[in-house]
């Protein structure tokens, strides 16, 4: 009988973990992919909003807001790629100005400090590639930027430390209730437990009504994203937003905490939670739609697309809490943007009313930090060198983009919930996001996770499941040809 079981290793699934294993008890969390960070959290805006945007007395406004002044504090412990640069909301010259008013305004009412409004002179000095059409802004300096991959992969390799389990590749096909717990029936088995919660994204509806008369409608929203080379990552140096509209805070650009410029995301409206694929259309509308803001950008600069899913509760808002016909069930749902600014503060409540429910006590030697994988590039030369003639493989380059060593990757390899897969490796260490987009470096990590998983070529995957990277041996194919052509 596990205490609680969380259906979900996303950003918000990992962090509520994090703050449960403060606590006293038996805790796991089940993630059908095969790797944390695997849905929304690993492909969304990497931003961490001022709070400014969400209607005040919302539950996005509330969580967003001390979402974001947790993050210092997070950062630091666990060693998470954060800053803060600021966010600027354009206003052109064919808006009017009592929108950015009424955004100031709903700041202020959100507890948002640091806020004010820029005119054109100050606007363009601080952002001179702006769009001439840009007349003032709203600027927020809160707004920061931060690597959601790391964020995920930080929060749950900490919960790890703190005893808490992942049972990763395991898909959750039912909750039911039973007696004065849950069953949660998965493909590898049932699982009962005292209390569940809720973080399962784009699906949390479905395990929601499962249990409760009061149903929730997640409708999927996919939004397509451009990723330009470092050459670009100083083209604009805040947050660039638009003004918001009905469909969310429309297309931004944005310096990312690794240097390069991302531009996104759309807001369409989809069938399949799981449609992440990259449409011509949708792709040709981004760029027009960043022109908006920012002129000359480098489109010649752009080294990948991709698109992820948001889940759009029909209400409009975030739902947490503790279903209110189903006892000892709790839902993290319909989170989309601000989720992953909300993410820490969202952890930090829900651990709260579960602990409190099941009268966990807290954890005496709670681990409270952790330590990122070792970064060369930091280190003076000397101390570069000292760490190259103790441990040769930080001297050994894998990936030539980003600069990874096979010391890097090894540490992946083998930390806490190590890296399995191809991707596994590559949000752990940026090998292979370069320019190159893995071309020189992916035969390369492949060889290590064969080596040091002790496992065979052909069975190593992309991302988990059936995306296996190799066929066949070409090689045992023409001895295999040759030995039938000599009989």
């Amino acid at each position: 009988m596990m205490d609680v079981i969380i259906i979900g290793a996303g950003v918000v699934g990992c962090a509520i973990a994090r703050e449960l294993s403060r606590h006293e008890g038996e805790f796991m969390v089940l993630e059908k992919a095969a790797d944390v960070c695997e849905g929304t959290s690993k492909a969304n805006s990497a931003i961490i909003h001022g709070g400014y945007d969400a209607a005040p007395g919302t539950a996005k406004a509330r969580f967003n807001v001390r979402g974001n002044a947790m993050m210092d504090a997070l950062s630091k412990d666990l060693d998470i790629p954060f800053r803060r640069i600021g966010s600027l909301v354009i206003q052109t010259r064919s808006q009017e100005k009592e929108a950015l008013l009424s955004l100031l305004n709903r700041g202020g009412r959100n507890g948002v400090k640091d806020l004010r409004i820029l005119e054109k002179d100050e606007l363009f000095s601080m952002e001179p590639n702006l769009s001439e059409d840009a007349e003032r802004a709203l600027f927020c300096a809160s707004g920061s930027i931060v690597c959601p991959f790391h964020m995920t992969i930080a929060l749950a390799e900490n919960a790890v430390q703190n005893g808490t389990a992942f049972s990763l590749s395991t898909r959750v096909l039912s909750v039911k209730r039973k007696d004065s717990c849950y069953v949660v029936e998965t493909d590898r088995g049932e699982f009962e437990t005292r209390a569940v919660i809720n973080a399962a994204g784009v699906w949390s509806d479905v395990f929601h009504n499962q249990v409760s008369e009061k149903k929730l409608s997640i409708i999927p929203r996919k939004g397509e994203y451009l990723l330009f080379d470092k050459s670009a990552g100083s083209h604009v140096s805040h947050i660039i937003f638009q003004l918001p509209g009905k469909m969310g805070k429309g297309v931004l650009v944005t310096p990312t905490i690794h240097g390069n410029l991302l531009a996104g995301p759309t807001a369409m409206e989809i069938p399949d939670p799981e449609g992440v694929n990259t449409t011509s259309e949708g792709l040709a509308e981004l760029k027009e739609r960043a022109m908006q803001s920012i002129r000359d950008l480098p489109f010649s600069s752009v080294i990948t697309s991709f698109a992820g899913v948001r889940a759009h509760e029909a209400g409009g808002d975030f739902v947490v809490g503790e279903a209110v016909d189903a006892p000892g069930f709790f839902d993290a749902a319909g989170i989309e943007s601000p989720g992953l600014s909300s993410a820490p503060a969202i952890g930090e409540y829900l651990a709260g009313l579960v602990a409190k429910r099941l009268s966990l006590p807290e954890k005496k030697n709670f681990i409270s930090t952790r330590k990122g994988i070792r970064n060369p590039s930091s280190l003076s030369m000397e101390e570069r060198n000292l760490l190259i003639r103790e441990k040769p493989a930080y001297g050994n380059m894998i990936c030539r983009c980003e600069m990874i060593s096979e010391g890097e990757i090894l540490d992946a390899i083998h930390r806490p919930l190590g890296a399995k897969s191809l991707d596994a490796v590559k949000r752990r260490t940026r090998a292979g996001m370069g320019r190159c987009q893995g071309g020189f470096c992916s035969p390369r990590v492949m060889e290590l996770l064969e080596r040091e998983l002790s496992t065979d070529a052909l069975s190593l995957t992309k991302a988990g499941g059936g995306s296996f990277l190799l066929t066949g041996r070409n090689k045992d194919d023409m001895g295999k040809e040759a030995s039938h052509d000599t009989t």
